[in-house]
């Protein structure tokens, strides 16, 4: 089975599938770790860690593939990712899906914002026509190679045009060849089961902390029947908060010394340098490298 058929396998399963969402190697390993079953490749996230840049489209085509060839190598696990808006016309959409798939994504979500695109829960979201957009969906279903890629399509509608025509445009975007729909901004729990009723197809919900979108746990959204859920924000905002805290010690205090006991961040040096598998490495280097005194 591939990796893309696995990830569709799990995200049709009755069982809500809840995918954290990495924003470089070290946190999609992190995520693996702690047992989940895939892991999303969030856009904003790599735009903040890469660029130091907020959501606003500034990440190209080529940085999104080296960030998701160095995620998917790293975890033994599918991945998906953030799309953005194709990164162009229904042309360089086909060209992303390409790149992507090449680097080992098993399926995104791609929105129907004009380009540059925004972060969803931001204002001043533009979009394109509904016809646009499902070109760059045909565009997608044409260009994956493997027909299980999963392609789930996000409609921003909501925040400038309504409810209904973000629903409207979520079925037409499902008969263009959506595997998925990601209706981005609902504002409440209402919106949300409404949207269930209404769309016969898989949904994402999307939980971004402090977002438009009721901030539910994942029985909720599998009792609403959500297929799976995405938490774009957590991981880079609990390592941003962190870090500021951290650094701001060091800069009053002259030392971490107090930091970790006092956080309750009891890891050890071991311990770090084992979430990214060094001693298994380590057996490797051991086995296969010739050393400069071996000359026999």
């Amino acid at each position: 089975m591939s990796r893309a058929s696995e990830f569709k396998q799990l995200m049709l399963d009755p069982k809500i599938l809840v995918v954290p969402s990495a924003y470089d190697a070290l946190s999609a390993r992190v995520i693996e770790q702690a047992g989940f079953p895939a892991v999303h490749m969030t856009g904003s996230g790599t735009s903040a860690a890469m660029l130091g840049l907020p959501d606003l489209g500034f990440a190209t085509i080529t940085e999104m593939a080296w960030n998701a060839k160095n995620i998917c190598l790293a975890v033994d696990l599918p991945v998906i990712m953030d799309l953005d808006a194709g990164y162009g016309n229904a042309m360089n959409t086909w060209r992303c899906i390409r790149e992507f798939e090449q680097a080992g994504i098993v399926g995104g979500h791609l929105e129907d914002q004009v380009v540059p695109k925004r972060c969803g829960h931001l204002e001043g979201k533009r979009l394109i026509s509904a016809r646009e957009m499902a070109g760059k969906i045909e565009a997608a279903v044409e260009a994956r190679r493997d027909p299980d890629w999963t392609i789930i399509a996000r409609t921003d509608a909501r925040e400038k045009l309504g409810l209904d025509e973000a629903i409207r445009r979520s079925k037409e975007y499902v008969a263009a060849g959506a595997d998925c729909i990601f209706l981005e901004a609902m504002l409440s729990l209402d919106e949300m089961k409404r949207v269930r009723d209404e769309i016969d197809a898989p949904l994402l919900a999307n939980m971004v902390e402090g977002g438009k979108t009721p901030w539910l746990t994942t029985a909720e959204l599998e009792a609403i029947g959500y297929n799976l859920a995405i938490y774009p924000l957590s991981g880079w905002f609990a390592a941003t908060s962190i870090l500021r805290k951290v650094f701001a010690e060091l800069r009053d205090a002259g030392t971490t010394q107090g930091f970790w006991p006092r956080h309750g961040m009891e890891m050890t040096f071991e311990e770090l340098f084992e979430v990214f598998g060094y001693s298994k490495i380590s057996e490797l280097e051991e086995r296969v490298v010739v050393k400069d005194d071996d000359v026999s």
